[in-house]
């Protein structure tokens, strides 16, 4: 059978993993985002490292199948939303931060066009199963949402989060009810005030009997 294939990892940690600066940053946009861990933010940076790396060799080519590459790469990128424009340069490539690969990932696009009030409810959603991308049911957040998918990018038929009235589509909390107040209450009695007892005569200290005088016998 052979040896068996030895799989590498898609995920480069950090070199420092004590770095303050860097610490901030990822929670920051892991709450943002709705991340469910470092991981997921990590394979973020891979992908957008490759990128700008293929530019970086790209610019210093001069080729034809440099030109070639340049052209391809610039066409998937513009496919994936993340420039403007087919036309745009490599800068433009190098000039991409992991913000904009954030913005084009399903969970992201779902609360962007308003299926989903909150990331922590868009990730719901697709692990429930209720997004569909045209006749393709969809179920991971890191997905990135292509130019095309967005125009099919909906809820799933026969789910009950079709419906645009649904509270979980409008956000309603459930109703509490409040108890009504009688009509008419007792006046509180006004409170006693109480009997002050009157005081004592300071009583005397009893006094000490004197001693017996010792007769003295007469001769």
């Amino acid at each position: 059978m052979g040896d068996p294939r030895r799989m590498k990892s898609k995920i480069d940690r950090p070199s420092h993993p004590w770095d303050k600066a860097r610490i901030e940053e990822e929670a920051g946009l892991s709450a943002e985002y709705g991340l469910r861990n470092k991981k997921e933010l990590w394979r973020m940076r891979n992908t957008l490292r490759g990128f700008t790396t293929q530019a970086k060799n790209l610019i210093a080519s001069t080729s034809d199948q440099g030109a070639l590459e340049k052209e391809q790469l610039l066409k998937k990128l513009f496919k994936l939303g993340l420039t403007d424009t087919e036309k745009a340069e490599l800068d433009d490539v190098l000039a991409l931060t992991i913000t904009n690969l954030l913005e084009r990932r399903l969970q992201t696009q779902i609360v962007r066009k308003g299926l989903a009030k909150s990331m922590k409810q868009a990730r719901q959603f697709l692990v429930h199963k209720h997004i569909v991308i045209g006749d393709r049911t969809v179920s991971r957040p890191s997905y990135i949402v292509t130019r095309e998918d967005e125009e099919g990018l909906q809820f799933v038929e026969k789910s009950v989060l079709s419906d645009g009235e649904h509270p979980a589509r409008q956000g309603k909390a459930k109703e509490i009810p409040v108890e009504e107040a009688p009509a008419e209450e007792a006046a509180p009695s006004p409170a006693k005030e109480p009997v002050k007892e009157p005081a004592k005569p300071a009583t005397e200290a009893p006094k000490k009997p004197e001693a017996a005088k010792p007769e003295v016998a007469k001769a």
